[in-house]
């Protein structure tokens, strides 16, 4: 589908895209996205969006113990031949008790496995627009970012909010705490009304998550919460 719009989304004003890739590997790619869609289809959209000039391309690998912490190498290889920009995020135990300790790999786990590459340079400031810490290999094309949202959470200066397909404003990704806006909107709120909510909604975003606590995801699996 990117391949398709991607020149599309350029000229209507989109600048980046961020791609969700967690293998490299056609069988396990149906595997982990338990759908029939094509790994094919995604490398074909990564290079389509290059070539319009959506840049950078970040990709993300929640990188997954016994799953695909195989392909690290692989991954962080892409950064160094080609311009990739790979964002390599701990995995978290958003909806099952007991996940973290059969997924979870730490990023400092992650990073003692890349020395197999070379030394990672740090190549922008580690605080910023978002919480990946970024690096580059020497030489290297592109950029390794780590995110660790468990390990080391990043919650004290964590900026965002996420607006749901369903118009749900949610202050934190990793809590189940939303804030409609769709019923007041389509009820006619007023624009002073409407940045009221939201207002009130950045005020009460959670100082930090629970799920180093055993906390739960009860409402919505990630995919239905959006970037």
């Amino acid at each position: 589908m990117l391949s398709r719009y991607a020149a599309e989304l350029k000229q209507a004003g989109l600048q980046r895209v961020n791609i969700s890739l967690d293998t490299l590997k056609s069988d396990r790619f149906k595997l982990v996205t338990r759908s029939s869609l094509n790994l094919g289809d995604v490398l074909e959209g990564i290079k389509v969006a290059r070539s319009v000039g959506l840049n950078p391309v970040k990709l993300n690998m929640v990188v997954m113990s016994g799953i695909n912490d195989d392909e690290l190498l692989d991954f962080a290889a892409k950064t160094i031949d080609e311009e990739w920009h790979v964002r390599f995020i701990e995995f978290m135990p958003v909806t099952e008790v007991g996940a973290t300790a059969s997924y979870f790999v730490s990023v400092s786990d992650m990073r003692k496995r890349l020395e197999q590459l070379g030394e990672l340079e740090p190549c922008l400031p580690s605080v910023g627009n978002g919480p990946a810490k970024y690096f580059r290999f020497p030489d290297a094309r592109g950029t390794v970012g780590f995110i660790t949202p468990v390990s080391e959470h990043f919650c004290f200066h964590c900026n965002r909010l996420r607006l749901t397909a369903d118009g749900r404003l949610r202050p934190c990704l990793l809590a189940d705490d939303e804030v409609d806006l769709k019923q007041p909107l389509r009820s006619g709120i007023s624009s002073a009304g409407l940045k009221q909510l939201i207002e009130a909604a950045v005020a009460d975003k959670p100082l930090r998550h629970h799920l180093t606590e055993g906390y739960i995801l009860k409402d919505r699996p990630f995919s239905q919460v959006g970037g």
